[in-house]
């Protein structure tokens, strides 16, 4: 599933290509893909109509496009294999192609959304007095938010009485890390992923809470991970960073710091990869 800088590269494409423009007509080609919105695709598409996008906004791994003077937005699933594309209008339409959105001006382009997995979708919804979509409301800024708390985290992750990965992966705590950015952030910090997060000192949290910064940035930078066609931005244009990960995929390779090989234990439905040398694993847990 898409983490932050995914999510970030689509948001920023958005922003160029989609901003202030005008919708005049939707095309809802399959049913699931406007679920979340209960009154059902016609209704979807009449609500759009008309109506002019403001730039696109993010926070942690959740997108969405605001309508101006409305008070609503588009709020965008992409869910396993989601893509929001801007293609030329004579474009041919992708095999998965789940809903069509024209536009009044001339530049000649639409934003399609496709979806091959049918897990994720787009919906409409108010938004709160800080301008999110009312349903994601509850969810905690990203460390990338010049907004965001770095004494409260650290306070909030002493606090917490559970292990460091799954704080990381906490939406409420902090948002926008997933499996992949967790685990590479835990290898630079050479934190094993089952350590109990009262354990951590507030020095070690700030380095923690810094790794996982640098390489958030650092996948931005190469337009993020991508292992398969499904991850892209909205030219349809993969990510690189794949090719820079120390940890996540890395199973008996060798670790980049000791030589030792790299170990992958399952966890929560996913997977941890880890160094047994680097990340040593609390007593309980070895």
């Amino acid at each position: 599933m898409p983490e932050l800088p995914e999510v970030e590269v689509v948001r920023r494409g958005l922003e160029r290509w989609i901003a202030g423009r005008t919708v005049t007509e939707v095309e809802v080609l399959h049913p699931r893909a406007v679920r979340r919105h209960p009154a059902g695709g016609a209704d979807f598409a009449a609500r759009l109509k008309g109506q002019r996008f403001e730039v696109a906004r993010r926070r942690g791994k959740y997108l969405w496009l605001p309508l101006a003077d409305t008070g609503t937005s588009v709020l965008g699933h992409l869910g396993m294999s989601g893509q929001l594309l801007v293609q030329p209008e004579d474009a041919p339409d992708e095999k998965h192609l789940r809903i069509r959105m024209r536009f009044e001006d001339s530049a000649g382009t639409e934003l399609r959304f496709v979806d091959q997995r049918t897990f994720g979708g787009l919906s409409l919804h108010a938004e709160t007095p800080d301008g999110l979509p009312d349903v994601i409301g509850h969810i905690a800024r990203d460390p990338l938010d010049p907004a965001f708390d770095d004494d409260a985290f650290q306070s909030a992750l002493r606090l917490r009485r559970t292990t460091v990965k799954r704080a990381l992966l906490d939406q409420s705590l902090i948002s926008g890390v997933g499996n992949i950015y967790a685990d590479e952030a835990l290898w630079r910090s050479r934190l094993h992923y089952d350590r109990p997060t009262g354990t951590l000192t507030r020095p070690r949290s700030a380095e923690l809470l810094g790794h996982v910064r640098d390489v958030m940035n650092a996948a931005l930078a190469v337009g993020g991970t991508s292992f398969d066609s499904l991850y892209v931005n909205v030219n349809g244009e993969s990510g690189y960073f794949d090719r820079s990960l120390d940890a996540y995929g890395r199973e008996d390779e060798p670790c980049r710091r000791c030589g030792t090989p790299m170990r992958r234990r399952a966890w929560m439905n996913r997977s941890s990869y880890f160094c047994p040398r680097c990340q040593r694993p609390p007593r309980a847990t070895a």
